[in-house]
């Protein structure tokens, strides 16, 4: 595509593609390719540079920063020429190697071009900041392009996989990976959200599909139920409990505890510090990328969008409140027994009070559970670190079950019962780079 074809991105066309003047620019540019390399550096990684001799198994390198090094042989790599600046499709490079992959996507994040192809993948690098490339302008210039004849971007992906679907009546899946903020959630989002425009443009809207109580278009309540998601959504369990010191909880506990809604903080009994909850302050507070008020607003509004009743949204918040003040009931061993027994009461009656439950039965089912033994239930006694772990393994559980809940009745408001032959699998899974 020329500069006048992408045109039909608008905008976003400086964010997708470089300019023809750019292009003919690098393919002029002289290059010399045996003595064009790459050499390993301690602070920069890899430096550009040129080769000035080879003798015994080493090289000797002049970088382009005017210092001048000798390493092994198999300590530089070769270059590409310029006209492979900036490419799209790293598979189509004459040398593929780390540095020139590593190069490729560094040059083309300067140019916040986000997007890069690795052969059959796509290799997104986290621009930490908000790009004009998601509109329904750039949605309407992927749609029902090949992959060939369009910039790299999420939506191409997605097209494509919509497109195979359609002709080749197979289910298709896409595998969103990457290490924890590398921005698998946000690149699902607009999967999502490219699915649901474009199914919203295939065909009439049939209200009578879509029950009497949500609010906003499919696609709206579809798009909404990423907000709701992903500020409850299912890290590790643990870490509702517990964090590492560069690690969150679930962003709802810090969305409600920003106080733009006062009349929740009320209602929930929490307040706007973190550190009166100790399960969940033991990593980071806030995060410099992330603006909790901002996403509790949506949190907020995606429950109205995808129609929870005024019953069940109070009901999420409550059970969320209760999870947060776990942390906070003491237990103290008795004297002369191993048994625990409450350290003060007043947590306990905040949380009983939040999830509908005596105060008393809850503390006593906490340090005097009944188990079945045999046949027969008999009280067990419990020392304090055994009560100390039923409270953080209930506070999992509670948290974990109403998750389950919130996403079975998302399905469930989402289920048009319009008749379906095929689907398209969205996978958002964390994975550890070695």
């Amino acid at each position: 595509m020329g500069d006048g074809e992408m045109e039909c991105f608008g905008p976003a066309a400086i964010y997708l593609r470089k300019p023809e003047r750019e292009r003919i620019e690098a393919q002029n540019t002289p290059f010399d390719a045996k003595t064009a390399f790459f050499v390993t550096d301690a602070d920069e990684m890899y430096l550009k540079g040129t080769l000035v001799s080879k003798e015994g198994g080493k090289a000797t390198i002049k970088t382009h920063s005017g210092k001048t090094v000798t390493v092994k042989e198999d300590e530089i790599f070769s270059m590409n020429p310029p006209k492979f600046d900036k490419i799209e499709d790293m598979a189509m490079m004459t040398h593929l190697n780390e540095p020139t992959v590593l190069y490729n996507l560094k040059e083309r994040y300067a140019a916040w071009m986000i997007y890069t192809y690795s052969g059959l993948f796509c290799v997104t690098v986290n621009p930490y900041k908000w790009l004009p490339v998601y509109d329904t302008v750039v949605v309407g210039g992927y749609r029902g392009k090949k992959r060939i004849e369009a910039p790299p971007h999420i939506f191409s992906i997605s097209d494509n996989a919509y497109q195979f679907m359609l002709t080749d009546r197979e289910n298709q899946s896409v595998l969103i990976t990457g290490e924890s903020g590398a921005g698998k959630t946000v690149n699902t989002k607009r999967v999502i959200q490219y699915f649901a425009t474009v199914g919203a443009m295939s065909g009439p809207k049939k209200a009578e599909n879509v029950p009497v109580k949500m609010q906003g278009s499919l696609e709206d309540q579809i798009v909404a139920a990423n907000p709701l998601l992903e500020a409850y959504d299912l890290l590790e369990k643990s870490r509702v409990t517990f964090q590492l010191s560069a690690e969150r909880s679930y962003h709802i506990f810090y969305q409600l505890m920003t106080g733009h809604k006062p009349e929740l903080l009320e209602a929930l009994l929490i307040t706007t510090n973190p550190y009166d909850y100790p399960m969940i302050s033991q990593g980071e507070i806030t995060v410099k990328t992330i603006n909790d008020v901002e996403e509790f607003i949506a949190t907020d509004t995606a429950i109205d969008i995808l129609g929870f009743t005024a019953d069940e949204k109070i009901s999420i918040y409550k059970l969320t409140g209760a999870v947060m003040h776990h942390g906070g009931m003491k237990f103290k061993q008795k004297q002369r027994e191993e048994q625990a027994e409450p350290d003060g009461t007043e947590v306990a009656d905040k949380i009983a009070y939040l999830m509908g439950l005596n105060s008393a039965d809850m503390l006593k089912a906490l340090c005097y559970p009944r188990v079945k033994v045999g046949n027969e239930m008999v009280t067990k006694g419990q020392t304090v670190p055994q009560v100390n772990n039923a409270v953080s393994v209930l506070c999992k559980s509670v948290y974990e079950k109403m998750f389950l809940w919130m996403v079975i009745r998302i399905n469930e408001m989402l289920d048009t019962k319009q008749p379906r032959q095929f689907f398209i699998g969205v996978l958002d899974i964390w994975s550890e780079l070695v």
